[in-house]
Formats: structure tokens, sequence, C-alpha cells
């Protein structure tokens, strides 16, 4: 598996609204459109630094994963996010090596990308996104 970069870093928030009044106006950081991902129950807003980008999640729906991660653990980062080179013979090579995994298969993610999760499990607590963008 190659891993190209840090992708991005998955912060929960209660509101993406709210949340931009502090990456925008305190930091200066822009966000480059709102997003939401119906099939997870999540909206999202990038906000690019250089290579990576901080991903601001809020929940849609009370079943939401994020809505969920927020009730047990509160605001914060709630994923880590690698872009690999190519994520199908990413996910054989965890497979075969027996790791956990939440996602076997890729799905659409924000923005088009490819993404599947790794649990948290299997990665030191860490929930573990990878990505492919084409």
């Amino acid at each position: 598996m190659k891993i190209k970069c840090v992708d991005h870093i998955g912060v929960a928030v209660k509101s993406i609204d709210e949340a931009l009044k502090f990456w925008e106006a305190t930091l200066g950081v822009k966000c480059h459109g709102i997003e939401e991902v119906k099939e997870q129950k999540v909206k999202t807003a990038f906000l690019p630094i250089d290579d990576t980008e901080f991903e601001l999640l809020e929940g849609t729906a009370e079943d939401s994963p994020v809505t969920k991660y927020i009730e047990k653990n509160g605001q914060g980062i709630q994923h880590v996010a690698v872009r690999v080179e190519d994520l199908e013979a990413a996910l054989a090579e965890l497979k075969e090596k027996g790791v956990r995994l939440i996602d076997e298969k890729p799905r659409i993610g924000a923005g088009g990308a490819k993404i599947a999760f790794v649990h948290p499990k299997a990665s030191g607590g860490v929930l573990l996104e990878l990505c492919q963008r084409d």
C-alpha cells in the first residue's frame, strides 16, 4: 500500500456555521464549500491548508455516526484520513493482513472521493479513513 499524504483531519462539530466563525474569522482559514452526504447522514465543510485539509463534520440525523460520536465524546477530532494510491488494493492488503475494517469495499464520500474506514480497534484507537482522489 502506498500512502501519499495526510489528506484531511475530520473534526466533529455540533454546528458547521458556529465552527466556521472560529476557523474563518479567527484563524483566517477559508471554507471551500459545504456539502451534504445523505448516505452518511453528515454535512461537511472543507478548509484547505496547503496540501491537507480540516473537514468539519455535522451530523444531520440523531442516528448519524457523527451525532453519536459527539454525544459520547464531545466535539473534536473524529478521524484522520490518509490518501492512498489505490484504495481497493490497500483494502485487499489490509484484509489479507487480518486488519479489522469498517468498510471492506470503497464507498463515495464528500467531494466524490472513494473512501473506506479502518476500525479504531485495529489502529490503536484512531478512526483511520483511507481515501483515493482521482
